[in-house]
């Protein structure tokens, strides 16, 4: 199959490569773009663990702290891969959402050895640090990058759809997949004929008012289960 992968840059690339073990070719149409901040350098003294609910974060955190061995929390495998790449030595993975990982964190932490930092982006919400801090946790957000919403779909994936060339589509996240569903109306598009595979039910819900073949939502909230769908 040829498949419409809607995700940031260095992520699609990582993508584009498994689909390719897996027999088909990506599309790379990325809806999203990664800035990280400029800043002074963290040193995370006194930091009991980083909680890292994105591999975005988990990059921007290396980019402004030299600090590798400090506990990382990682949300689920992605992230985790992300962070045993960037040097990170000590990393649990919660294999899920951020839900999953404030159920686990408690196992991993104790309230009274140090706060926790959330190496968060822009937009992240402050559910993980409330679920946290009703378990006792201190919680400290450092805001490290923003993900920037596309503009409009790029032309070959344009292109793509109106000929109709690609069979199936990737949707990471509800943003994303709004985004994408915001841009194809603009556009004209139709995606009746496409396959449409979701990291979660959320995400799915975010393609309302599109049609498609079919809507598959992966079993678990991560990579490795949206690409078992195929």
């Amino acid at each position: 199959m040829r498949i419409l992968v809607t995700r940031p840059a260095e992520d699609g690339a990582e993508i584009a490569r498994l689909l390719a073990d897996m027999g088909h070719e990506a599309l790379l149409a990325p809806l999203l773009t990664v800035r990280i901040f400029d800043g002074p350098k963290l040193t995370l003294d006194g930091i009991q663990a980083v909680l890292a609910t994105s591999a975005n974060g988990v990059r921007a955190l290396a980019a402004r702290s030299d600090a590798r061995d400090v506990p990382l929390f990682a949300v689920g495998p992605q992230t985790a891969e992300a962070a045993a790449r960037a040097g990170f030595i000590r990393i649990r993975n919660a294999g899920g959402d951020a839900a999953a990982l404030a159920e686990a964190v408690p196992a991993w932490a104790d309230p009274k050895k140090g706060p926790l930092l959330h190496a968060a982006g822009e937009e992240s919400s402050g559910k993980l640090a409330e679920a946290l801090a009703a378990k006792g946790f201190q919680v400290l957000r450092e805001t490290l990058y923003r993900v920037d919403a596309a503009a409009h779909l790029p032309d070959a994936a344009v292109g793509a759809l109106r000929e109709n060339s690609v069979q199936a589509a990737l949707f990471f996240s509800p943003r994303s997949a709004g985004i994408f569903a915001e841009r194809a109306r603009q556009a004209g598009l139709s995606t009746a004929g496409l396959l449409a595979v979701c990291i979660s039910a959320k995400t799915a819900d975010a393609l309302h008012g599109l049609s498609f073949s079919e809507i598959k939502v992966a079993a678990a909230p991560n990579q490795a289960a949206v690409l078992a769908c195929l």
